[in-house]
């Protein structure tokens, strides 16, 4: 039989850190899963560049990109739709969120961050043109309201409204404890760092490096096989 390819699509950071934070997934996914060649890929910022790993795939080999992206977006439905239909036997898993899991890691990021009962939260997400996204977003919301009483407002750092600026804004004047922003990014870059200039009184730690990041792509990447 021959061995099934797993691409690892992220984003792409400048951030020495994030890209660090990117590969020790990837990394993971290797350990996890020995009879899988598994390689990475972006769309923005930084190679190796999706197309060019797709088009470099041997032939007859079945592969699934799997986003390292945590709703479905731009990147998602034409960047990696791009790339599986350029090539035979290629598809693509679903994004990473929303999920109760990561809605886990979050809570306990704010729990780390020293949320208290009378704060509110922010839920970051980078933002998209595209409404599902915003959907996705707000589902992932839904399941940290289970998670945490908190007051929770989802916010964009780009291409949806509300802003994290305007949503830390709002909750302030709901006369609140203090506004913990969650970050529901994956790992420290651009987005991450704007978050320190919302106005918010804390800011708490991006995703990774939780382990059921990779345990959500191997799941992901697992359906995708399956239906190829």
């Amino acid at each position: 039989m021959t061995q099934p390819i797993l691409v690892a699509c992220a984003h792409g950071t400048s951030n020495s850190e994030g890209k660090a934070a990117i590969l020790r997934v990837v990394d993971g996914l290797r350990v996890a899963r020995p009879e899988v060649t598994v390689l990475d890929a972006y769309v923005d910022v930084h190679g190796p560049e999706l197309p060019n790993v797709v088009g470099g795939l041997p032939a007859g080999a079945p592969a699934v990109v799997v986003p390292l992206l945590l709703s479905v977006g731009y990147h998602v439905k034409v960047d990696i739709g791009r790339a599986v239909k350029s090539r035979e036997r290629t598809t693509a898993a679903a994004p990473l969120g929303p999920d109760p899991r990561l809605a886990r890691v979050l809570a306990e990021r704010l729990a780390q961050a020293g949320l208290a009962a009378e704060d509110a939260v922010v839920l970051a997400a980078a933002g998209s043109s595209n409404p599902a996204a915003a959907e996705d977003v707000e589902r992932l919301a839904d399941m940290l309201r289970h998670l945490v009483p908190n007051r929770i407002l989802a916010a964009y750092g780009a291409s949806a409204e509300p802003s994290v600026p305007d949503a830390v804004a709002e909750l302030r004047a709901e006369e609140v404890g203090r506004v913990v922003v969650a970050s529901y990014l994956l790992a420290p870059g651009y987005f991450h760092d704007q978050l320190a200039k919302a106005g918010a009184d804390v800011v708490a730690a991006p995703l990774l490096p939780a382990a059921e990041v990779a345990e959500i792509a191997l799941e992901r990447f697992d359906e995708a096989l399956a239906r190829l």
